[in-house]
């Protein structure tokens, strides 16, 4: 009897064992094939969250806000309600800031192959198996990003990630900077100019380095062998879109080339750069600003090894999780050899050169920069420029405070007087969702056509 019950037991123990094999595995044995089931509670909480209906006027995110157990939509500007669906007449333009959000319907499109879903345990070391705080993979991706594209030379140049470009100017400012010298070097900039190429070099406060405003003002100062010279060179320019080159010349003079906006759908491709300082980010390649990933690509070993020791003692390099996220962009870009995005991106934003152009055509009052078309090397055609921001100029003198102007009209741009420029020019950005350029441009429509005492429409 003993031995019977015994054996019962065992038989007992064999099946629930059994049982709990078979319900875990479950999700993860399928018709032979294992699958895999830990990430499908994940993947079905992303979804349900994309699947909430925002009218096209907003998103709903998996870390935003909750009521009653349900996510919540984000409205654009100048929308509101449960589903954004309301809309407020009065509501004003706000073109201020640099989002690129232009690029969302693209990845809305791409959701499947853009997706990431990084696992709990995911790079929790400090560093990669080869003790760096870089993934070698995003390196490749990134040489070969650069040679589908044809805007820059990689060869023979060295790698430095950052928190987007921001993180990467200062340290390239803290590298090219003499730790020796009597006299700090001179950070420079031609007006206009990115403000946080002041903002950022004010605020670091070191005895290396000080801002020393427009280059307009040391030209014939270069040759002086106890004055050191940082220039900033933007190309294409934040905020006018030209294709700056360094206006100070010498060994005395060290430019910083960021070319953030360097991409087919801001401008045309005419060479590589091949400077040897050259910064990039994906903030306005893929519109990711958020993610904060930007690269520098370094000629000179000695500045790459400071600027790595910067990155180093500042961050410890860039987020594991950022990079992958990085990785899994560019590799959707890289795809066709980056038609895709480059079509997208360049097709939205000559949409809506088209339609500023005209709007302003007939006004005496306003006016933007003009782009002269060039041979793009990446397209094969010659094309206009689409830069990411209309640099506006108030025209006549009693609208030289053209941000106050434009402000009573319902548009809220940037200053120019930001940009080192004076007060009649105003940056707008054309970048934003499409909902912000439509109230914009609905805008700029009414307010040209009070020129002549007229109504326009949207």
């Amino acid at each position: 009897m003993g031995k019977i019950q015994s054996c019962m037991y065992v038989v007992c123990l064999l099946c629930s064992v059994t049982l709990n094999i078979l319900f875990v595995g479950r999700d993860v044995y399928v018709s032979g094939k294992w699958e895999v089931g830990w990430s499908r509670r994940a993947a079905e909480e992303a979804e349900a969250v994309a699947a909430v209906s925002c009218s096209g006027h907003g998103r709903a995110f998996l870390d935003g806000l909750v009521v009653d157990g349900s996510p919540v939509c984000e409205c654009n500007t100048c929308f509101g309600g449960p589903d954004c669906s309301q809309f407020s007449a009065s509501c004003v333009a706000d073109v201020d800031s640099g989002d690129p959000l232009f690029l969302e319907p693209f990845w809305m499109q791409h959701a499947a192959s853009s997706a990431v879903l990084v696992a709990g345990w995911h790079r929790m070391s400090y560093s990669f198996n080869d003790h760096s705080s870089i993934s070698q993979e995003l390196v490749k991706l990134i040489h070969k990003l650069h040679a589908i594209v044809g805007n820059a030379n990689t060869t023979g140049r060295f790698i430095v990630f950052g928190a987007g470009s921001t993180q990467l100017l200062n340290a390239a400012v803290h590298a090219l900077s003499p730790h020796n010298s009597s006299a700090p070097a001179k950070v420079v900039a031609t007006i206009p100019f990115y403000p946080v190429y002041k903002s950022q070099t004010d605020f670091f406060r070191s005895v290396d380095f000080q801002f020393a405003g427009d280059t307009s003002l040391w030209k014939n100062s270069t040759s002086d062998p106890t004055s050191n010279f940082i220039e900033f060179v933007t190309a294409p320019n934040n905020p006018d879109g030209k294709l700056n080159k360094a206006v100070l010349q010498g060994p005395n003079a060290k430019p910083i080339y960021d070319h953030a906006y360097y991409w087919p759908h801001f401008t045309p491709i005419p060479a590589p750069a091949d400077e040897d300082l050259m910064i990039f980010t994906i903030s306005k390649l893929t519109g990711h600003a958020g993610s904060r990933f930007g690269w520098a690509l370094i000629k000179d070993k000695d500045v790459y090894e400071t600027m790595s020791d910067y990155m180093s003692l500042n961050t410890l390099g860039v987020s594991r999780d950022t990079q992958l996220r990085a990785f899994k962009l560019l590799e959707v870009v890289t795809q066709g050899r980056g038609r895709e995005i480059f079509e997208f991106g360049y097709n939205t934003m000559k949409d809506r050169w088209e339609k500023l152009n005209k709007a302003l055509l007939m006004s005496r009052r306003f006016s933007v920069q003009e782009n002269s078309p060039q041979y793009c090397t990446f397209s094969g055609k010659v094309k206009r420029p689409t830069p990411a921001y209309a640099w506006l100029k108030c025209e006549k003198e009693e609208d030289k405070e053209c941000y106050g102007v434009l402000k009573k009209a319902g548009i809220i741009g940037r200053n120019g007087t930001l940009f080192g420029a004076n007060s009649s020019y105003v940056r707008l950005s054309l970048i934003k969702t499409q909902d912000d350029f439509d109230i914009l441009l609905h805008q700029i429509n009414k307010l040209v056509g009070e020129e002549d005492g007229g109504k326009s429409s949207m």
